[in-house]
């Protein structure tokens, strides 16, 4: 076989082969958004718990603090009660090696104060972006923006 063939063969193999793990990766990724969307599903739970590393870690600012998996689905929970009808939307996905960055589309009606808003049965529409660090096929870490702001306002009314 001429040496152009066997480069030839082993490139497209190994574009195979990425592109199966980067696939893997989407997939992953997915989980985390299946449970946004109904946070008070055990089977998203128990999914979202496998998706991510056991020291997984959310942080959504640069304080220092970044929240666990345990106080992520406590809070979670808490949505799956205050925003029945929540829905987390992927609307673009891009993936560079183990790093996959989501951008979507959060809304929902809160039927109770929300960051002590009452919105009188308004919804909320927002654009959220996250960046998920991957290592052996699990989510070990999130970061993420949320426009709660603008939340804020269309629940307000405003």
């Amino acid at each position: 076989m001429h040496i152009k063939h066997l480069l030839g063969a082993a490139t497209v193999a190994f574009a195979a082969c990425a592109t199966s793990v980067f696939a893997d990766n989407k997939a992953t990724v997915t989980v985390f958004y299946d449970l946004l969307s109904d946070p008070g599903n055990a089977e998203h739970v128990e999914a979202f718990q496998g998706a991510t590393s056991e020291g997984w870690e959310s942080i959504g600012d640069y304080s220092g603090k970044a929240k666990s998996r345990a106080a992520f689905l406590g809070q979670m929970g808490g949505f799956a009660q205050l925003m029945p009808d929540i829905e987390w939307a992927i609307q673009d996905m891009h993936q560079d090696g183990d790093t996959v960055i989501v951008r979507s589309r959060a809304t929902g009606t809160p039927v109770g104060p929300f960051f002590g808003v009452d919105g009188q049965g308004r919804s909320f529409d927002i654009l959220t972006i996250d960046i998920h660090e991957l290592e052996a096929g699990k989510i070990i870490r999130t970061y993420h923006v949320e426009d709660w702001a603008t939340a804020l306002q269309q629940l307000s009314g405003k």
